[in-house]
């Protein structure tokens, strides 16, 4: 198949609905740990063509979502130095802290700027030698090369007031830590994005330790329901493995440059994540050798005290426990124009996409 509409072609979506059917006997739990997944199977509304005994939930996949409000205080109170510009992705711009945002800071009069690539970043930086220029850089393996991509610059170009506030991650810790805090799985519909650069082989740990299968995933009603079919046959026949759907676009190796270059410039670094807490060797840190880049380390902040929001259950529904049905803010006080959590703001949060497509 080569074009977008056989991806979303009736007969062949009804089609593999009824090969589930034929083959699901057991109860089965299948997470998603993608933003773009939870998004698309609400959107296309995966679970209403699937079998009773199939439960399909919601992981820590959306960026926005797994970010500490720590972070998001950090940055507030960064925005209020003299001489800085924040630069910024526009959902995380939106991310509520303990009691401001930077979208709040903005509209108080901060130097807040919104940016569709950390490369406008640098160039904002450039223009302005006088500032001191942070880029907060939140997301997986996805997007942590491009930010390898401007320290690599910015160290070629002597740039001196430019600065990366990373909470970059990577996935397989997240995916290993749910399964030891005993969240009932039978396999996982892995990342599409993600293991583009990655590659495939860092999900191996799943089937050898934990016997759950991964299965690589499009974004495409006839992506995901093919994978659904393929997690389904290796739990029927109780043969877990990781295999690749997405083979348009994901290959087994991965992006060996983008991988390259990461590894230049990051290292692993214990990080927290909503719902978690704090997991080993789970995020990036710039090394040694670019820290006159890593803001954390350069430039000193007294930050406030860091509090949740009452009554928000985002970690529980980032663990796949609850549902955003179940939280008591949902629909009510908690909306897309006004997200009390994490997990509303980015529309690859679960109670954005549940708000959108299935209230």
């Amino acid at each position: 198949m080569k074009y977008i509409t056989e991806f979303r072609n009736k007969k062949i979506v009804s089609r593999l609905a009824d090969y589930i059917r034929s083959i699901s006997k057991k109860h089965v739990r299948f997470m998603e740990v993608c933003g773009g997944h939870t998004m698309a199977i609400q959107k296309f509304g995966i679970p209403s063509l699937l079998p009773d005994n199939i439960e399909l939930l919601s992981g820590p996949g959306c960026p926005v979502c797994v970010t500490s409000n720590l972070f998001i205080d950090k940055a507030v109170a960064y925005s209020r130095l003299d001489n800085v510009i924040i630069t910024s992705f526009g959902d995380l711009i939106r991310i509520p802290g303990s009691t401001s945002s930077l979208d709040r800071e903005k509209a108080n009069g901060r130097d807040i700027r919104m940016v569709y690539s950390i490369l406008d970043a640098l160039n904002i930086a450039r223009k302005n030698p006088d500032k001191k220029v942070i880029f907060p850089g939140i997301g997986f393996e996805t997007t942590a090369p491009t930010s390898a991509v401007a320290i690599l610059n910015a160290n070629a170009e002597n740039l001196e007031n430019f600065y990366l506030y990373s909470s970059h991650k990577i996935m397989p810790p997240a995916m290993e830590a749910l399964i030891d805090e005993g969240v009932e799985l039978n396999g996982y519909i892995a990342p599409g994005h993600v293991s583009t650069i990655t590659g495939s082989s860092i999900y191996k740990a799943i089937p050898e330790k934990f016997g759950l299968g991964c299965f690589i995933s499009g974004f495409e009603p006839v992506d995901i329901l093919q994978s659904i079919y393929m997690l389904v046959k290796q739990h029927e026949t109780n043969s877990p493995k990781v295999e690749i759907q997405y083979k348009r676009v994901v290959k087994p190796e991965g992006n060996v440059k983008a991988q390259e270059m990461m590894n230049e410039v990051f290292e692993l670094h214990d990080d927290w994540w909503r719902g978690l807490g704090v997991l080993k060797n789970s995020g990036f840190a710039l090394k040694e050798k670019y820290e006159r880049f890593d803001a954390e380390k350069m430039l000193s902040v007294e930050v406030e005290e860091t509090k949740e929001p009452v009554g928000c259950i985002c970690g529980e529904i980032l663990k796949g426990i609850k549902k955003p049905s179940d939280c008591k803010l949902f629909n009510k006080v908690c909306s897309p124009a006004n997200p009390v959590g994490a997990c509303m703001v980015s529309n690859e949060g679960a109670c954005h996409a549940y708000y959108r497509y299935n209230r």
